[in-house]
């Protein structure tokens, strides 16, 4: 019986500790992981290093926030503003943020891997040596991002803007589905793992630069997509 009084009372202990993380002001390496943090304010706050594992952050603004060194895996940023964050080294790994706003975040170094990222929008980002690896990023923005070493290996970048984004050195394109993703005036020649029939299924122009052993397919440059299919 005092055995199990004291492992009641440790659990109960423990059940405290974890509600009151969640009820914790933002700061660097706290616990929410598993809280609820939607729809609410968190711009500019000082997240570095915080374990944020499961959380909520749904229509959540975190614009200018530190996420430095943060676990965010398997939370949801489902139409979140993650703009202007400072996200280097970040864990985003199996996060859902479908339609999130990920413009101008500087992410070096952070992976992506097996998240769900329709139509988000990394407009402008700094995605050095970031990691993509199988995740889910259909009509997903990268326009004048900056994708050097990125690793795309077997992610869906069907209808993807990749078209102005910054590639000065190899990105890995290794089985990735390439329907329709936009890669006109790209500078492709230093890419890994790109095969014709990706090619075949992308959008490139004339200007789209190419590894010597791939030729731009007959059917470039694409037609517009159409703006009545992107809501």
């Amino acid at each position: 019986m005092l055995a199990l009084s004291t492992a009641f009372l440790l659990t109960s202990s423990d059940a405290t500790v974890r509600a009151a993380d969640c009820g914790n002001v933002a700061g660097p390496g706290l616990d929410w992981s598993g809280c609820s943090k939607s729809n609410i304010m968190l711009q500019n706050s000082d997240l570095k290093g915080a374990n944020l594992f499961g959380a909520h952050f749904d229509s959540t603004d975190l614009s200018d926030t530190n996420l430095t060194s943060a676990n965010l895996e398997k939370a949801t940023l489902v139409r979140a503003w993650v703009k202007n964050v400072h996200a280097d080294g970040a864990n985003f790994k199996r996060i859902e943020a479908y339609r999130s706003d990920f413009s101008n975040v500087s992410a070096n170094g952070a992976s992506f891997a097996n998240a769900e990222l329709q139509r988000a929008v990394f407009r402008g980002a700094q995605l050095v040596n970031a990691d993509f690896q199988k995740a889910e990023l259909g009509r997903a923005d990268f326009s004048k991002a900056n994708l050097t070493g990125v690793n795309f290996s077997f992610a869906n970048l069907s209808r993807a803007g990749l078209s102005g984004a910054v590639m000065q050195g190899p990105v890995s394109f290794s089985g990735a589905f390439m329907y329709l993703t936009r890669i006109e005036g790209l500078d492709l020649s230093n890419a890994t793992g790109l095969q014709q029939a990706q090619l075949n299924l992308a959008c490139g122009d004339k200007d789209t630069k190419l590894p010597s052993f791939l030729k731009a397919p007959t059917g470039w440059p694409c037609p517009p997509d159409d703006p009545d299919d992107k809501d």
